[in-house]
């Protein structure tokens, strides 16, 4: 794992470390998958899967529908950062 230019931190309490999301790194070389034992959301970690894509707070209903969403914030990062 190197450092990309979009990183996606997950904690691992939450649901969403359950998922391979290190395929996301296999999918998008300029991203970078960090699991951490806490990131000081404990209400939202209990409530729904989440995850921070470059310090943005990303959340749905399971945690499929989550890793979609992720996956297209970091889509999303990366165009903004190629001016595309």
């Amino acid at each position: 794992m190197g450092l990309g230019l979009v990183v996606v931190e997950v904690c691992t309490r939450n649901e969403m470390a359950l998922l391979p999301l290190e395929e996301i790194e296999d999918k998008f070389p300029e991203a970078a998958v960090m699991r951490t034992d806490c990131l000081n959301m404990c209400n939202l970690c209990r409530a729904r899967p989440y995850a921070m894509v470059n310090e943005n707070r990303i959340y749905a209903d399971t945690k499929e529908e989550c890793l979609k969403q992720v996956e297209e914030a970091v889509q999303e990062e990366i165009k903004q950062f190629f001016g595309e």
